[in-house]
């Protein structure tokens, strides 16, 4: 149990839909969307990358539906506002090369109930994932990934809705808020840098302006008290920007996409994975029991930790730390987790209990996980806290 620090400041990173490397979590996403819409059963392992007019879709995918793989990808683009020619990087610019294959053999063994060691639906993959949830924030999150993420959200809501008023902007962002935490709790906001992509007229000081007026619409006042240093594009410049600036990858955000840095992280990315990947479901199943203990009021703090092998369905271990804030012992609730009947981590139950393979029937899609982080939000299932009154009555039962 590690000891909670009187005064220190910690720090969490953004970035903006489009940043390079959510580009090609985006189209990931998409392309992974679109084969479930037509076959749920579809296994898909999509990596992208992007960079000047390029596009390069590559991958492991099994399905039954028909997809145009170059049109998703295009789509996805356009819908994140590269849609001109002049800045380096565009939906109908870019040229897309692609060389998908289906998924190996030996992996759909170990995943298909029929003939994995288990005679379930076993792990895509061996390797621990985390979950994470705390009460500092509404949506149970920790402070600076929650308001980093939301800066970066409204100045992309900004630039799509009211294209003219903020014409300077274009799609490439990142932002960073640095939070001052007193004896573990998030008391007062230190610095907000942010690097936005612009065009090459816009004024000076107009950003600064922008931002400091969406952080006190997504900030909550109480964080905002005392001085607060802005570091705005600080190099001065920031016209190049998105894959003709910088080379993006899949599944290169992954601190961005859990947590901002707070608790353990497996390494494990999300993006273009089908949820027989563990990599992806199992995290979000550790979130969704993370959080419902923080909301049953059992810890202030919860980690959960769970490891698998290939092809096996149990867990091979399940592990809870509440950093010394719950008010049930750690192991007794790691035993509530694992055996209590509330959860069940074994892939084909995660993946019912969540809806993972009908995402579009449930109002959401994988694409929208793929930027402004997959935790925190609560269009999706893993966010629901609907075991809060089975935890409480199980905990007094302890």
């Amino acid at each position: 149990m590690s000891k909670i620090k009187t005064r220190h400041v910690f720090t969490s990173e953004s970035v903006s839909e489009g940043h390079p490397d959510k580009v090609c979590d985006q189209i990931s996403d998409a392309i992974l969307d679109a084969c479930l819409e037509q076959d749920p059963e579809s296994r898909v392992a999509c990596e992208c990358l992007a960079t000047t007019n390029l596009i390069v879709l590559s991958g492991e995918i099994t399905t039954k539906t028909k997809v145009h793989w170059e049109n998703v990808a295009r789509e996805a683009v356009r819908a994140i506002g590269y849609d001109d020619d002049q800045i380096g990087f565009s939906a109908d610019g870019a040229k897309v090369f692609v060389c998908i294959h289906r998924q190996s053999a030996d992996i759909s063994q170990g995943v298909t109930a029929a003939t994995s060691l288990s005679n379930e639906q076993g792990a895509g993959d061996q390797g621990m994932m985390f979950g994470y949830a705390t009460n500092e924030t509404d949506a149970l999150m920790p402070a600076p990934i929650h308001y980093a993420h939301q800066i970066v959200e409204r100045l992309a809501e900004l630039r799509k809705t009211q294209p003219k008023k903020y014409k300077y902007l274009k799609p490439d962002a990142k932002s960073q808020v640095s939070f001052l935490y007193e004896k573990g709790k998030p008391v007062a906001v230190t610095t907000i840098v942010v690097s936005h992509q612009h065009g090459a007229d816009m004024p000076d000081g107009w950003l600064l302006g922008v931002v400091q007026k969406i952080a006190k619409e997504v900030i909550p006042a109480k964080f905002l008290k005392g001085k607060i240093q802005y570091y705005i594009n600080p190099t001065g410049r920031f016209v190049v920007g998105g894959p003709d600036g910088d080379t993006g990858l899949t599944g290169r955000k992954i601190i961005v996409d859990t947590y901002g840095g707070v608790g353990c992280h497996g390494g494990g990315a999300f993006s273009g994975k089908d949820p027989s990947k563990v990599d992806r479901s199992a995290a979000y199943m550790c979130r969704y029991a993370a959080k419902n203990i923080v909301a049953a009021g059992l810890a202030e703090k919860c980690e959960i930790q769970v490891a698998y092998a290939i092809g096996i369905a149990k867990p091979l271990s399940l592990n809870v730390e509440t950093f010394g804030t719950s008010k049930v012992a750690d192991e007794k609730l790691a035993e509530l987790v694992q055996n209590g009947g509330i959860f069940d981590f074994r892939p084909a139950e995660i993946i019912k209990a969540l809806g993972l393979k009908h995402p579009k029937k449930n109002g959401w899609s994988y694409r929208e996980t793929a930027a402004y982080g997959h935790f925190g939000r609560a269009q999706f299932p893993w966010e629901k806290t609907d075991k809060v009154a089975a935890l409480k009555k199980a905990a007094a039962k302890l």
